[in-house]
């Protein structure tokens, strides 16, 4: 299925090139403030994921199913005979730069992972995809905004809330609104977040960005004791909750283009 795709910065054949993956419950507008802000001089390309913000809602939407639709945006929007290119992922997104590294080899440059989400405890994405379902609408706009700071949000700036707000909040049938979101796919990525969790493409260059305010982690120890081993992998601490790009874009833009520039 053809993703909604959105593209920021120079498109100039020569211009260095990201593919931005959002997390779970995101889209790809997302990225818009970090690459306008810290990323002028690249091309960054970010779809909606499936069953996120405007691309199809319709099922499957397991990993593979994501990773199919991804190739078909990159056949589509980076040229093949351009450089290779950089692929930055987030949480959910995070396991899926890795499975599409895996894909696409020679074509990526490297990784960037923002505390990305996968190998993680089946009884406990049981418990977080429960509740999140239980607790999908709300009110009204106030009622969001007050539920995403207390998600992980609130040290977020306002104009961020605001622009998520804007762009990703929408009426529902029964009168409330959510986020332009499918919740049956939502469910579906919790479980595939459960399995077993994949290690980068051996010699592709990664960074591992772990948000140290998250409790419990997503970047699973035994992840973390297995990409020690692999000379190509760089771990990066970072003081701060879960929403990396947002809450270090200075830090995310420094680390892409170390990978950009072949570092």
């Amino acid at each position: 299925m053809s993703l909604t795709t959105h593209v920021f910065g120079p498109e100039a054949p020569a211009t260095p090139t990201v593919l931005a993956l959002h997390g779970l419950t995101g889209h790809g507008l997302r990225w818009q403030a970090l690459a306008r802000e810290h990323l002028a001089d690249v091309r960054v390309v970010a779809p909606d994921l499936l069953g996120h913000g405007r691309s199809p809602w319709t099922p499957p939407w397991s990993f593979t199913d994501h990773i199919d639709a991804l190739v078909a945006v990159v056949a589509e929007h980076i040229p093949g005979d351009a450089e290779p290119f950089v692929i930055i992922g987030h949480s959910f997104g995070g396991a899926l730069a890795v499975r599409l590294a895996h894909r696409l080899a020679d074509a990526v440059r490297g990784l960037v992972l923002l505390d990305p989400a996968q190998g993680l405890d089946p009884a406990w994405a049981l418990q977080v995809a429960t509740d999140s379902l239980a607790h999908w609408d709300y009110a009204d706009a106030d009622a969001a905004r007050a539920a995403k700071r207390e998600e992980g949000w609130a040290d977020i700036p306002e104009s961020l809330l605001d622009r998520e707000i804007e762009e990703h909040l929408c009426p529902l049938d029964n009168g409330r609104v959510g986020w332009r979101v499918s919740a049956a796919a939502a469910a579906t990525a919790w479980s595939e977040m459960a399995r077993d969790a994949v290690l980068p493409p051996r010699g592709i260059p990664t960074s591992i960005v772990v948000a140290d305010r998250v409790d419990p982690p997503f970047v699973r120890p035994a992840f973390l004791e297995a990409c020690a081993e692999e000379d190509s992998v760089r771990v990066v601490h970072a003081d701060c909750g879960h929403m990396v790009p947002y809450l270090e874009p200075a830090l995310t833009a420094r680390l892409i283009r170390e990978r950009l520039d072949g570092a």
